[in-house]
């Protein structure tokens, strides 16, 4: 299987040949930090082969306090890029930076002891197709 992927800004594009062995909602304190969001999605692969496109010498990598919690970015948009850890063992692709559709759904949500107080019944809060108060006609 083939995905492909890119920052937000389009400098850096990348493809993901294989599998994903596992696909976490991270609540964790630190994932909040990095996404800005609820959580981190990110999918796991021990045999998927990542490959640079375009922009490699924009990638940044930040690893906190050299703990192994590491983030790839862009370094002109900030959009989070994959990245290998654990001496080329783990690709860690963040899912919202793929293109294609992904096979899988999520596993599971981890570290829920420590997610936000708002992120709670979140498919009660009202959606819409576009910006709020945009008129569907």
């Amino acid at each position: 299987m083939k995905h492909t992927g890119a920052c937000l800004c389009g400098k850096v594009a990348f493809e993901v040949e294989g599998t994903f062995d596992s696909f976490f909602l991270c609540h964790c304190e630190r994932c909040r930090k990095d996404t800005g969001s609820a959580h981190a999605a990110n999918l796991f692969s021990s045999t998927a082969r990542l490959r640079w496109l375009t922009g490699q010498e924009e990638i940044r990598t930040f690893d906190f306090n050299a703990s192994g919690h590491i983030k790839s970015f862009c370094g002109t948009c900030g959009s989070a890029l994959p990245n290998v850890q654990m001496d080329g063992a783990l690709l860690v692709v963040p899912a919202g930076s793929l293109d294609t559709d992904i096979p899988i759904r999520p596993d599971a949500h981890i570290f829920m002891a420590n997610k936000a107080n708002w992120d709670f019944e979140l498919e009660r809060v009202p959606g819409f197709d576009g910006p709020p108060g945009e008129s569907e006609e």
